[in-house]
């Protein structure tokens, strides 16, 4: 709640008007702080969502890197070391279109990325977005 309380205010001082360079640079500074394997995994993670849905922007959200349209989160990372967890996690939050019927997953649990992992990650941020797959019973709008 601290880490989220000082990016709170840090975006108050900076005004409406946010560097996406600026946020991009925090989100990196972040990722260089983790240790190894969440380090990678975040490196690889940042590089697939900007290449998956380039209008998303990357900003910090409580202290993990997160992307967001519109200010709104749609994703985000947490590293298993934050949390002392065994895994890594890739969430997504309400604002991501992953509807698919009454119920769905918004997290996944990481443990290493293959190329099977990246590709899915990229399928998934690519639906979050509206850019993806069309949902069941057709709610493919974003929120």
């Amino acid at each position: 709640m601290r880490e989220r309380a000082r990016e709170l205010k840090a975006a108050a001082r900076r005004g409406s008007h946010a560097d996406t360079a600026e946020e991009e640079r925090a989100v990196l500074a972040r990722i260089a702080e983790m240790s190894e394997p969440d380090r990678s995994m975040a490196e690889r993670v940042h590089a697939i969502i900007k290449a998956s849905a380039p209008d998303l922007s990357p900003r910090t959200w409580y202290g993990m890197p997160a992307y967001a349209r519109n200010g709104k989160v749609v994703c985000f990372f947490q590293s298993a070391q934050k949390f002392n967890a065994r895994y890594a996690t890739l969430g997504f939050s309400d604002a991501a279109n992953l509807d698919d019927g009454a119920m769905w997953p918004t997290a996944f649990a990481l443990k290493e990325l293959t190329p099977a992992e990246e590709a899915r990650i990229s399928a998934l941020v690519k639906k979050a977005v509206g850019h993806g797959e069309p949902s069941p019973g057709g709610n493919d709008t974003p929120r």
